[in-house]
């Protein structure tokens, strides 16, 4: 079992920054990767970024240079920093834990607004 807190989410304007945190406990030994997920509340949520238990990261084209997914594991946490936000940033943004076993862990997700 595996909990996922997100925080950090909020109203920006365009061109600025935030930084989510997904706080992670539980079996955190069996997970393989944590990923950022963003979507409409109910919708296909799409893939932002992802980091593996390795270090290994991979990013949507879409966020590629203005996003950067990173962890601290002395806190269980990952974050994503966000700079140079887009009004099409908006979206609920939600941590996700992929285990070993296969299976995935979601988070509530966080609201991120982006006006223009």
């Amino acid at each position: 079992q595996v909990r996922l807190v997100e925080s950090g989410g909020g109203l920006v304007q365009a061109g600025g920054s935030l930084r989510l945190s997904c706080v992670v406990s539980g079996s955190i030994f069996s997970i393989n990767a944590i990923a950022w997920y963003r979507g409409a509340p109910g919708k296909q949520r799409d893939l932002v970024a992802r980091i593996t238990s390795g270090g290994s990261t991979n990013y949507a084209d879409s966020v590629k240079g203005r996003f950067t997914i990173s962890r601290d594991n002395a806190k269980n946490t990952v974050y994503l920093q966000m700079n140079s936000l887009k009004p099409e940033d908006t979206a609920a943004y939600y941590c996700l834990a992929n285990m070993n076993k296969g299976y995935n862990y979601w988070g509530q997700g966080t609201k991120v607004t982006v006006s223009s």
